[in-house]
């Protein structure tokens, strides 16, 4: 499992055989089945996550109780509650494994460790944070200024597997609608 990261390591920085096997070390191998909830609101993330296969959300419960899914990730990838991850504070956001996953995690006192025994884990945190800050500005900007059909149509085009992986109402929630304006975008498109 470590050397899909290791791979995405290299792909963007110089990484030595001393530091690929303290990614082995520092990042722990862990399969999660369907719909497990794998860290809760209200509590201190433990872990970043790395996915390896399958597919995980963040979400959390809006005023009304209805869940709003806030970010879908699929391999390979990152994914936690990022800012209560790095600051230590207690999340508002659940993270559920949407089909069987496998993921590697590491604890917030081994990457700040890593990333300070590692020029290649130092490189490449710096290098997903800005990722992560670019991925969260567009996607402000795509609610904010296309349309549910264009925010669907840029998913299908960019993302098919999510389509072909993630429940419906996952998918709507995530893309700001509710399911039946999705199930009507999804039938004009179709015809």
């Amino acid at each position: 499992m470590h050397n899909h990261l290791i791979q995405l390591i290299a792909q963007n920085v110089k990484i030595s055989d001393s530091e690929k096997d303290l990614c082995i070390q520092y990042f722990e191998p862990v399969l999660y089945p369907k719909s497990r909830i794998v860290e809760e609101e209200g509590k201190i993330p433990a872990y970043l996550y790395f996915v390896v296969s399958g597919f995980v959300r963040l979400f959390h419960y809006n005023d009304k109780g209805d869940e709003v899914t806030t970010h879908i990730n699929c391999p390979p990838g990152f994914i936690t509650s990022y800012s209560n991850f790095a600051n230590q504070y207690k999340s508002d956001e659940n993270m559920e494994c949407i089909t069987a996953c496998e993921l590697l995690r590491i604890s917030k006192i081994d990457l700040d460790w890593l990333v300070q025994q590692s020029p290649a884990f130092k490189e490449f945190s710096f290098f997903v944070f800005q990722q992560s800050l670019s991925y969260n500005e567009n996607r402000a900007k795509e609610l904010a200024t296309l349309s549910a059909e264009q925010r669907y149509l840029k998913l299908m085009n960019e993302h098919p597997e999510v389509l072909q992986n993630v429940p419906m109402q996952y998918i709507a929630s995530f893309l700001g609608m509710n399911a039946k304006s999705l199930s009507r975008i999804r039938k004009q498109i179709i015809k």
